[in-house]
């Protein structure tokens, strides 16, 4: 070789070691600079992976997530912990699963105080942090605020019967507060948290997304969402020094393993969720990563790009050497669980481990499925395969060492009965109730013991004065709860209504003998005091009353009945201060003691209009529909308030609502007899056929 050709390949070998030594050394600070830009972590409740282009679905455009898939790193096989929100969202926020944060529904639990949450975490490294959501299961008092310095929760009730796992508020508002929150920032050094509840059901998309499946719909909506989010960003030049994290908490059934909706299994449809990256700058932009990953690992990411201490107590791992192509990540099966069944019937709670090629579902019959030959879990393989099987359960329980005895019922033999229960639910919502009730009185009668069921069938019938029915309902759970006083109280007021006074006073007298603690026997002194009071009976009424106030000072039922006992004597302006004193002590507790002083508001709403205080009668009247919105007395006396203040619409309304929220008989007569009142004898006199129509023949 002539020196010349090897003083040239030389001086190229010399120049490209200097291009590989800065690109090494750029690599190296790139990898050590903490993340100084927003850190945004975006959740779209219920959202399949499979629905979604990112992942190969061809039925519904998504341009704003496709976009984000483009400039970051999509994650293939992310996974769940549970199907569903609350406990979802815990694991996501604290990187720790189910069985360690306690959190295992959505309902009757919550994250413990103290529970460190990564929010937290990241104001200790001087991050400004807020987080606002969509949904009713994700409100502050479920614990999952610990941690942030801003929290909007916000919620509009779309219905009075909609169930509390389906209150929410419309993405567009809370990505509205998200937009308002980061604007007043000072220091790009942010972390929001925000929640979406589209595609939750029901699914209800706008109109322009009608073309879609309405499920598919709702997620061309959430995408246009995320698009405004991410338009904002680059409006304030945030898009680039943002690290954005899109996820969903679970999927959706949608009919697989026929399931509709989410929470009873957890196979693939309701615990693969899509998981995507967009690092700061488009680092890594357009990778795929087929390792299986999961919720808890985001807390360590998080934490590692902001170069934060990692707790020890965390179960994930950081995905930082994947993020940034410096390693690989060790083999993690991923622990999820589904506690519906056994926190709502009473049945098993199923429990899986998700490994690279295997699923193994811990049950009273157990399961195995080959992910790679099966995707869609149609084969149980758990006899074929016995070693594989053992040696998945063996390593689940070695992780949740369990020696409770579970129930012997396995959800996969009941999966009818609730899907039964959630058609019911959703006959309720859409005010279908009479076959709402025909359902769930046919789920009872072949499957007795399900409590929730009852308590479901008790609450429609009450809410359309089927109250016999709803007794029948609140008796079985007597049965079925001996030691809890709570139906018995339910069935005295429900027995007030039907004007059987005297077994209402023996029920609430039992409900008071095995109450343990003072709010309850509160309670069931309340309701006596108003039995009293239909009894005519003072002395008798002041008598529990003064007992409620024994066992809990804050139940205002003492000046309630003084003021019910002035009122039903028509003294009108005397029964008022005493009313006064019972609201303001009652604002201080709401809700508490309901059945005692349930018609409160009414009650001085009345009072009120009989001494032509209008304003004030409307403000109480509205306090009394925004606590009962089924409440017809109430509804009438806001209509009659209407009338004498000469706003004909309103009333007009006001008796329309009426039948609409309440299509009881009663309701029909005040809602005619507001139409006479509005000298329109036509419309009042065709309610009065309606009703005549609707409530001929027996009812139970």
């Amino acid at each position: 070789m002539s020196r010349p050709f090897r003083f040239t390949i030389i001086i190229l070998l010399a120049a490209l070691g200097t291009v590989l030594a800065a690109f090494s050394g750029w690599r190296f600070a790139r990898a050590s600079a903490p993340v100084n830009g927003p850190i945004i972590l975006i959740s779209i409740d219920t959202l399949r992976a499979d629905h979604l282009p990112a992942y190969g679905y061809r039925k519904v455009k998504t341009p704003a997530i496709d976009a984000l898939a483009t400039d970051g790193i999509v994650f293939e096989r992310a996974y769940a912990h549970a199907p569903q929100t609350l406990p979802a969202h815990a694991s996501i926020l604290s990187g720790r699963l189910p069985f360690e944060t306690g959190v295992r529904d959505n309902l009757g639990f919550v994250v413990k105080a103290g529970e460190r949450l990564l929010p937290q975490m990241l104001r200790d490294r001087g991050f400004a942090t807020g987080g606002v959501v969509s949904a009713y299961v994700l409100r502050k008092e479920t614990g999952i605020a610990q941690g942030f310095e801003f929290f909007d929760a916000g919620m509009i009730q779309a219905s009075p019967d909609a169930s509390v796992e389906r209150l929410k508020r419309d993405g567009t508002e809370s990505e509205a507060v998200a937009e308002r929150w980061l604007d007043q920032q000072r220091s790009q050094r942010v972390f929001l948290f925000l929640h979406l509840y589209e595609p939750h059901r029901p699914y209800a998309p706008p109109a322009p997304y009608a073309q879609y499946d309405p499920y598919d719909g709702e997620i061309a909506y959430v995408d246009t969402i995320i698009g405004r989010l991410v338009d904002h960003l680059k409006t304030q030049q945030l898009y680039d020094r943002s690290t954005i994290i899109l996820l969903s908490d679970h999927g959706e059934g949608l009919g697989d393993h026929v399931e509709q909706e989410h929470g009873l299994f957890v196979y693939d449809e309701t615990i693969h969720v899509p998981l995507i990256i967009k690092q700061a700058g488009g680092a890594g932009a357009g990778r795929r990563i087929a390792d299986v990953v999961q919720h808890v690992d985001l807390v360590p990411t998080i934490l590692d790009l902001a170069k934060a201490p990692i707790p020890g107590n965390l179960r994930g791992r950081s995905l930082t050497p994947i993020l940034d192509g410096s390693g690989t990540l060790r083999e993690q099966a991923v622990y999820s669980e589904a506690w519906y069944a056994r926190t709502h019937f009473g049945w098993s709670e199923l429990k899986t481990l998700t490994a690279r090629r295997h699923r193994y579902i811990k049950a009273p019959a157990e399961e195995l499925y080959d992910l790679e030959r099966d995707p869609d879990e149609r084969k149980n393989i758990a006899a074929a395969q016995p070693e594989e099987r053992q040696t998945l359960r063996t390593a689940l329980d070695a992780m949740i060492p369990d020696t409770r005895p579970e129930s012997r019922i396995d959800p996969k033999d009941k999966r009818e009965v609730v899907e039964k229960y959630r058609t019911a639910i959703d006959l309720a919502e859409a005010r279908n109730w009479a076959q709402a009730i025909e359902l769930l009185e046919g789920i009872v009668r072949d499957e007795p013991q399900l409590i929730e069921v009852w308590q479901q069938l008790a609450r429609i019938a009450t809410r359309v004065d089927r109250f016999a029915t709803a007794l029948d309902a609140y008796r079985h759970l007597a049965e079925l709860m001996p030691t809890d006083p709570a139906p018995l109280l339910s069935a005295s007021a429900t027995l007030i209504r039907l004007n059987k006074l005297e077994e209402a006073r023996l029920q609430a007298q039992s409900s008071a003998d095995i109450a343990t603690d003072g709010p309850m026997r509160a309670r069931a002194h309340g309701l006596l005091a108003r039995i009293a009071l239909a009894h005519r009976d003072p002395d008798g009424a002041r008598h529990e009353a003064e007992l409620a106030l024994e066992a809990d000072p804050h139940l205002p039922v003492a000046a309630y009945v003084e003021g019910r006992l002035l009122y039903d004597h028509g003294r009108f302006s005397e029964a008022m201060p005493h009313f006064e004193e019972a609201i303001t002590a009652w604002a201080k507790t709401p809700g508490a003691g309901a059945e005692a002083i349930e018609d409160l508001y009414f009650y001085a709403g009345d009072a009120l209009t009989r001494l032509e205080r209008f304003s004030e009668a409307e403000f109480a009247f509205e306090e009394q529909l925004r606590a009962v919105p089924h409440h017809a007395r109430a509804r009438a006396g806001l209509a009659m308030v209407y009338v004498r203040t000469g706003r004909t619409d309103e009333a007009e309304d006001a008796a329309t609502d009426m039948i609409r929220l309440s299509p009881t008989a009663d309701a029909y007569a005040l809602a005619a007899r507001i139409w006479r009142a509005l000298g329109k004898p036509r419309q009042a006199e065709t309610l009065r056929a309606e009703a005549r129509k609707t409530f001929a023949g027996p009812r139970r």
